[in-house]
């Protein structure tokens, strides 16, 4: 058995209307469809709901039988169950209250995406805002598995589910520990770079694929390196004599600033620039609060 909904609307407003003309008012069809919609329940349930003859003669209003007096109540449960699902769903619309789920890769959720949670979470007290942060292959991960609803990230994601965006550029820089006599060269060879032992994030993190990459263009072959799960990690150890690396510019511009790091240039290289992406999954629609949050992270 399947309950009809708008029948069962009919049944519930005729109710409590007491009358049939009142409820065709009320929902805005002429009393004779009203009037033939609670016959048309009655006929599903094979039960009668409304007393009809003359027993209800004289009496005021509608009057229910015992099978119709049980669906009533069921019905004002249902509906009134509708009712708070509604508001509900408004609420969320609205923005006064739901929850946004953000995942990010260490460097872009420690430098660009502060401002913009600051300025969501003021004009969004209601919405519970979840941040993860991990690297950009794990951040692609937790997109597919629906465990986040967006991510920002640094590197590229290559699965046909995810749909990335460009976002921002990011200024990336080669250095070097300010005392270093590499540093004094200020553009050394790749023969030179080679023998340095370079500071490396781990499989999957965005600045691992573009040092890389850079690497690669580069002809640069390094003897040696050493993995470290942080970009403020490696600055720090590069500072203290660890060898080099590639980093991005916010990270390592304030250790430059103070004369713990120098930056160097490559031969035939200008300014080393990456694209940093949005993610999200391909063909799923946005939450009116992730596309609040997409607006503000625009800025």
């Amino acid at each position: 058995m399947v309950m009809n909904l708008h029948l069962l609307r009919m049944f519930l407003t005729v109710v409590e209307h007491r009358s049939f003309s009142r409820a065709g008012d009320a929902l805005h069809v002429t009393q004779s469809a009203v009037s033939k919609g609670v016959r048309e329940l009655e006929n599903q349930l094979d039960l009668p709901l409304i007393e009809r003859g003359s027993g209800a003669k004289g009496q005021r209003g509608v009057q229910l039988t015992d099978s119709g007096q049980a669906l009533y109540e069921h019905a004002r449960g249902i509906f009134a169950m509708e009712r708070i699902a509604m508001e509900d769903i408004r609420d969320r619309i609205e923005l006064r209250k739901g929850r946004l789920r953000i995942g990010a890769s260490t460097t872009v959720a420690g430098y660009w995406l502060p401002a913009c949670i600051a300025q969501f979470v003021r004009q969004h007290p209601g919405i519970e805002f979840d941040l993860t942060v991990a690297n950009t292959g794990e951040i692609g991960h937790a997109i597919v598995d629906g465990r986040i609803d967006a991510g920002f990230v640094e590197g590229a994601v290559d699965d046909a589910r995810i749909e990335a965006s460009r976002w921002k550029s990011e200024a990336l820089l080669l250095v070097v520990a300010h005392d270093s006599s590499l540093g004094a060269k200020r553009r050394p060879t790749a023969a030179e770079l080679s023998k340095q032992t370079w500071l490396l994030r781990e499989p999957g993190s965005g600045t691992r694929q573009v040092t890389q990459s850079l690497l690669e263009a580069h002809g640069i072959a390094p003897q040696t390196w050493v993995e470290i799960g942080s970009n403020e990690a490696i600055a720090r150890a590069v500072a203290a004599g660890a060898g080099v690396a590639v980093l991005p510019a916010v990270v390592a511009e304030d250790l430059i600033a103070i004369g713990r790091l120098r930056k160097l240039k490559l031969e035939g290289n200008g300014d080393l620039m990456r694209p940093l992406f949005r993610l999200e999954l391909a063909n799923r629609p946005r939450s009116p609060a992730l596309q609040a949050f997409l607006d503000s992270a625009t800025l």
